[in-house]
């Protein structure tokens, strides 16, 4: 069968990479064309547009680029009209999907959903959308399947997190050696994730590096994101005490000591690492508050969402600031702290579903397929 993916961020990237996979282990003959990153392109088929030229973070950055964005998905309705696959498939990336995928419903497309756009956060009158446009949902937090069956009467699969897959499949690293081949020496390692995009490493990663000089018993390493240059990084890092560490990120955090996270998925993949952190975010002053004030949440790291409690610090916007990052990371080096994060940690584990995430997903949809 012909496929066709669309995924606009890095996380969509990393799914849509292990989706296909377990999709030609079912189908072998199965076509591909995307939008996506370099893991979705290592797997097979044909990458019509990479994410790092897709992603706009917050209100502001969307309305200042609304031009661009409106070209791809003109451009995107032509491509899927060109190569007519028998499955359309979207993942998260929910302002450009969803659009796409009202299209697709006129055209009679089979529109498949993987990862639910996070409306029990904001915009939760999207449902009306979701289920007008979308066939069939597959969501991958335990909370989200009360949230549409209970809360709204629109069926979904709960097909647990494709995280515990990503990191299940991983080779074990060890320290020594990982440090050896990328010059750094016996310190422990504190790791920062700055994010995968251009505007938020430029926000984050400042602040990230302000305490490096009051932490000399650590080394830190910058987590830096495949599709962007080092020469990016390069302009932010004004410390001797900094390495840099690029494409490595899940074999960086498995030898780190702790972390210093920005708000994302990140965060939730360091906590399934098992590698205590601060959660960190920061964006344009604008689109904050435009954001405080439409989304109704307890928190912003998937971790304390999923666990319903504060398991992880969360530094947001004003309170992300030198002494309180200082003051957080010092208190991730306590034995008793560390004790409490790791007991958390197995907890939120098993409420994530275990492993297959992405096997189940491709199974429903061959399933669906062939039924329809």
């Amino acid at each position: 069968m012909k496929y066709y993916i669309i995924a606009g961020e890095a996380s969509g990237d990393l799914h849509g990479a292990n989706l296909m996979k377990a999709l030609l282990e079912k189908d072998p003959k199965a076509e591909f064309r995307f939008w996506g990153g370099d893991q979705m392109q290592q797997v097979a088929g044909t990458q019509v547009k990479h994410y790092r030229d897709l992603a706009f973070m917050g209100f502001w950055e969307v309305i200042t680029n609304l031009r661009t964005i409106l070209r791809n998905i003109d451009f995107c309705k032509k491509d899927i009209t060109q190569f007519n696959p028998d499955v359309l498939i979207f993942i998260d990336y929910p302002g450009f999907n969803m659009r796409i995928a009202q299209w697709a419903k006129q055209q009679h497309i089979p529109t498949h959903y993987y990862i639910s756009p996070q409306i029990w956060a904001w915009k939760e009158n999207r449902i009306k959308a979701i289920k007008r446009d979308v066939d069939f949902m597959y969501v991958i937090l335990p909370f989200e399947k009360d949230f549409y069956e209970r809360e709204h009467q629109y069926r979904v699969h709960f097909v647990g997190h494709p995280l515990l897959d990503a990191i299940a499949q991983r080779k074990e690293v060890d320290e020594q050696t990982f440090k050896k081949e990328n010059n750094l020496d016996v310190r422990p390692i504190i790791a920062l994730l700055p994010g995968s995009r251009k505007q938020e490493i430029a926000k984050m990663l400042k602040i990230m590096l302000s305490i490096v000089d009051d932490f000399h018993q650590y080394q830190f390493v910058i987590a830096g994101a495949p599709s962007i240059d080092y020469h990016f990084y390069k302009r932010f890092i004004k410390e001797e005490n900094v390495h840099f560490v690029s494409g490595k990120t899940y074999d960086l955090l498995s030898v780190s000591y702790a972390a210093l996270v920005t708000s994302g998925t990140a965060t939730l993949e360091t906590a399934l690492l098992n590698v205590p952190e601060v959660v960190c975010y920061k964006g344009n002053w604008i689109s904050y508050h435009i954001a405080k004030r439409i989304i109704k949440l307890k928190y912003i790291s998937l971790v304390n969402l999923i666990m319903d409690k504060p398991v992880v610090t969360e530094l947001i916007q004003g309170d992300l600031t030198k002494k309180n990052l200082e003051a957080e990371l010092n208190k991730l080096t306590t034995y008793r702290h560390r004790y409490e994060v790791f007991k958390d940690y197995v907890l939120l584990r098993e409420r994530l579903g275990g492993e297959g995430a992405s096997e189940k997903t491709a199974s429903l949809i061959l399933r669906q397929c062939q039924e329809n």
